[in-house]
């Protein structure tokens, strides 16, 4: 049988180990993608930490994987060997439960399914992945270009558009790093009063670069009361890790405006007074699916958006994550397997 290379987790804290597998073979519904490069993602430590209930190990991480389809299972319909495709977080879904019926592909119930948790990633040369799970990756993106879009991209370009927030009105991005430095450019393209909000004078240019009309620095102003002079934000993007500076700029929303919750944190501290006399709301937001994946490809190229990537060979992972992890990496880690 023929071989691959993947860089898998063996167990729960392991270091990721570089082996040698038999190329997997696609099921019926299913594809073979040969894979090009893959995004190393925070949401990566899930798998590398043990951090999700029932993960079988070894696993294969990688959620923002790009490629090109190299075999098709059987009743697959609309994809072909050689279509250069994407897959990120979103793993596919059945089309037939109560969720799929409502228009809630997201949340499929009985087809449950994360690229690289639940089953085997893009940290390797091939992987397999449902035919409802593949995105079309234009012409215009790279591969490395790509992939980030899978995750980072999808979650930011697709909270934006639900945040209800109209070309012109106040919209901040709280956190400048792999998910906000993407979400400052898509806010400025849709024509949002873009705020970037982070820690630091220094970050400040960056910001303005990026797209942002306005920047707070929340080691010297208070974010909250520096948004309401601005008028108070329609929506507030939020992409840190971090419940209590989620929780310091609730109070900048304005009227009926809403906290778009992308980053995973701990326990929120929430004013309830605020909301109340706001109509302010706290939102939760989960990245895409394969459509909302293309759409937010589509968007990147008419409009010029891009990830900020550091490139690193597959063997490379554990140095890429670790970059990642400590936030060093400016701004996303991409893999590449010279396929």
């Amino acid at each position: 049988m023929a071989k691959m290379r993947a860089m898998q987790v063996a167990q729960a804290r392991a270091a990721f180990e570089l082996v040698e597998r038999e190329i997997p073979q696609p099921g019926p519904g299913a594809v073979r993608i040969k894979v090009q490069a893959c995004g190393v993602c925070h949401s990566d430590a899930a798998v590398k930490e043990g951090l999700w209930p029932g993960i079988q190990y070894p696993r294969v991480p990688g959620h923002e994987v790009a490629g090109v389809i190299d075999a098709v299972g059987a009743g697959v319909q609309g994809w072909k060997v050689a279509d250069r495709v994407g897959v990120g977080w979103h793993g596919g879904y059945c089309g037939y439960c109560a969720a799929c019926r409502r228009g809630n592909a997201f949340a499929c119930q009985s087809y449950t399914l994360i690229t690289g948790l639940t089953s085997d990633g893009g940290y390797g040369d091939y992987m397999i992945a449902p035919a409802s799970a593949v995105a079309r990756i234009p012409e215009r993106l790279s591969a490395v270009e790509a992939a980030p879009l899978l995750c980072a991209g999808v979650t930011t370009f697709n909270c934006l558009r639900h945040t209800g927030a109209g070309p012109g009105d106040l919209v901040a991005i709280l956190g400048l790093g792999g998910l906000g430095h993407l979400g400052v450019q898509y806010a400025n393209k849709m024509g949002f009063r873009t705020v970037g909000i982070a820690r630091g004078a220094d970050k400040e240019a960056l910001a303005r670069k990026l797209g942002a009309h306005e920047y707070i620095d929340s080691t010297v102003k208070d974010p909250a009361a520096e948004l309401k002079k601005l008028g108070g934000a329609s929506a507030i993007l939020a992409t840190v890790t971090s419940a209590e500076a989620m929780g310091a700029v609730l109070g900048g929303l304005g009227a009926n405006g809403v906290l778009m919750v992308i980053g995973a944190a701990g326990p929120l501290p929430v004013n309830l007074l605020s909301l109340l006399t706001g109509q302010n709301a706290i939102k939760g937001w989960y990245s895409g699916t394969s459509a909302d994946s293309e759409d937010t490809m589509a968007f990147s190229v008419l409009t010029g958006v891009r990830s900020m990537n550091e490139v690193y060979p597959l063997e490379r992972a554990n140095e890429a994550y670790q970059r990642m992890m400590s936030g060093q990496a400016k701004f996303r880690a991409v893999l590449t397997t010279g396929n």
